[in-house]
């Protein structure tokens, strides 16, 4: 028999690709059985269809918690990480009883925003770890923002300096993540109550490597202050991205498209499972690529000029004409020289195509190791959440992005912005010196996930500890 694992990710599509990636590594390459235990509250049509294919490995499983309701408890002007949060809650009040059923289990694994689960784990002894799927150095500044909450009075972004994480690079307060800008807000809350919880889990496993961020890896293990707060053990496991993802009648068409078309001469134009523009960004966006006159796929979703995360929970799920909200005229002519893809795109086979040639990316985490991973420069379009704080490592350490500038009193990157940094990352040398160090990346992430490499050893020393208590 082998040892037996429950996968719990949080609602959205940024946490349920990695989990269910760590669920299907663990399943192939070390021999565990994985129950996936779905929140089925607000669930996108893309999350659906997702984890529930024909394709899943032997000895995985999706189990859908029932759904919830929590009309009572959100509103249209909840924010998204409290709904999230407030969705997970409820779900998991059956948990308890889920995992009873589910007999001996080796662990559970959890994400940031499922720390619910440690209560009940602990009551009935199963070790309980954290998935924490941004970047090591957002764990860094995770881990400090109970420091920075006890010792800082005002807001975090009336500092007058950067934010000093310890032994990492300084984080500009015009980056910090939008759940801690605002100290009174219940977003904030949320995620205080989630980092402080943190301490709790039997260890931290990482959706990174030590190459790609040797600084924070460096400072989590060795600075004397993670030394000193009780950090678990962390255990870097990634880059786990998205593969082998089922294609449909549209992902043909654009892969067609792009056989089409000259090597790394494609920009990719995608803002992730929930990103959004304003509808004067997009005309901005729109014209930029049109002027620059390279060729594009752009993943078009209808502007919202409330939420930068509007398709958060309904990913997949939207029917739109981009006729309606593009500049008029647009496709008609850009035809032959882009591709209009509405709503939501094959991101992971596009970026693995040779045709393409720059990823513009809202900087999320799972679309950043997928940019890296198949070795893509970037145009980085942070939008919400830590994707600021990513967006600049990118730039300044990594060296693999361009960030365009938008001018002091404007609220929008002009049109001869973006057709500045398309034209850079495609035809520049900026852009060859930078897609050489994303293919120096490629070649390392392949690497470390073998066998024998840090993250497959990494990974496969927790699972042998398992496998030791199921004897």
């Amino acid at each position: 028999m082998k040892p037996h694992v429950a996968v719990l990710p949080s609602p959205g599509l940024g946490h349920v690709i990695p989990l269910l990636e760590l669920a299907k590594v663990l399943v192939v390459h070390h021999g565990v059985q994985v129950s996936f235990l779905n929140i089925t509250t607000e669930a996108s049509v893309a999350q659906n269809q997702l984890l529930h294919p024909h394709t899943l490995p032997p000895g995985l499983r999706v189990i859908d918690l029932p759904p919830a309701d929590i009309s009572t408890l959100v509103s249209e002007e909840t924010l998204v990480l409290t709904r999230l949060c407030i969705n997970a809650e409820e779900s998991l009040k059956p948990l308890k009883s889920v995992l009873m059923e589910l007999g001996k289990l080796q662990a559970l694994v959890i994400d940031l925003f499922c720390t619910q689960a440690f209560e009940i784990c602990n009551e009935l002894s199963i070790p309980t770890y954290t998935f924490f799927t941004p970047s090591i150095s957002f764990l860094a500044f995770s881990l400090y923002l109970p420091t920075l909450d006890r010792d800082v009075d005002c807001e975090f972004i009336d500092l007058p300096a950067p934010v000093q994480v310890p032994g990492c690079t300084p984080v500009r307060t015009d980056d910090l993540l939008d759940q801690v800008r605002n100290r009174k807000i219940d977003e904030y809350r949320w995620y205080l109550l989630h980092v402080n919880r943190l301490p709790m889990a039997a260890g931290i496993f990482l959706n990174s490597w030590e190459d790609l961020e040797p600084v924070s890896f460096k400072a989590i293990r060795e600075h004397p202050f993670y030394q000193k707060i009780p950090r678990p053990p962390v255990h870097p496991i990634g880059p786990l991205i998205k593969r082998d993802a089922a294609t449909t009648e549209s992902d043909v068409e654009c892969l067609a498209w792009l056989d089409e078309q000259p090597s790394n001469s494609v920009l990719f134009v995608g803002l992730g499972s929930g990103g959004t523009l304003t509808a004067a960004q997009l005309t901005e966006l729109a014209w930029g690529l049109e002027m620059s006159r390279q060729k594009f796929i752009v993943v078009a979703r209808k502007p919202s000029d409330a939420s930068a995360s509007a398709t958060f929970f309904n990913v997949g799920g939207d029917v739109n004409d981009p006729k309606s909200y593009l500049p008029e005229g647009f496709l008609e002519r850009t035809k032959g020289v882009g591709l209009v893809v509405p709503s939501w795109g094959p991101q992971e086979l596009v970026l693995r195509h040779p045709s393409t040639g720059a990823f513009l990316s809202h900087c999320g985490w799972n679309s950043t190791l997928e940019s890296i991973t198949h070795g893509i420069p970037m145009v980085a379009w942070p939008l919400y959440a830590e994707q600021r704080m990513n967006a600049t490592m990118l730039v300044e350490e990594v060296g693999v992005a361009v960030k365009p500038v938008v001018e002091p009193g404007k609220g929008v990157v002009a049109r001869e912005e973006i057709e500045r940094v398309v034209r850079m990352v495609l035809e520049g040398e900026e852009g060859k010196v930078m897609r050489r160090r994303a293919r120096e990346l490629k070649v390392k992430a392949e690497k470390t996930l073998n066998f024998g490499g840090s993250s497959y050893e990494s990974l496969s020393r927790v699972t042998k500890e398992w496998k030791a208590q199921h004897l």
